[in-house]
């Protein structure tokens, strides 16, 4: 992945410009890459595309269990159900 090498800030130049990274964060919409002992440590993105990620992340939740009600579903017949009140009288 290539970067922009101004969307990335050492965190400790981030602490003593908070404020303003904020203020371009918002307007601009880029997210900005955090270096902490020159290592990529963290990401700081707009809400909104924060909150488009945890969408997202709730949709690929839905496909997986979707995906395993599938392969547990694959070979249920109905016909070999026991109902409840027959469960209870072999007990």
């Amino acid at each position: 992945m290539l970067l922009d090498s101004s969307q990335i800030i050492p965190i400790t130049k981030l602490q003593k410009e908070l404020t303003k990274k904020v203020r371009e964060l918002s307007s601009s919409g880029e997210a900005l890459y955090i270096l902490k002992n020159n290592n990529m440590e963290a990401v700081m993105v707009p809400f909104e595309e924060y909150e488009f990620l945890r969408n997202l992340e709730d949709v690929f939740d839905q496909f997986e269990i979707k995906s395993l009600l599938d392969y547990r579903l694959k070979d249920y017949n109905p016909e070999t159900n026991i109902s409840w009140e027959k469960v209870r009288e072999d007990s």
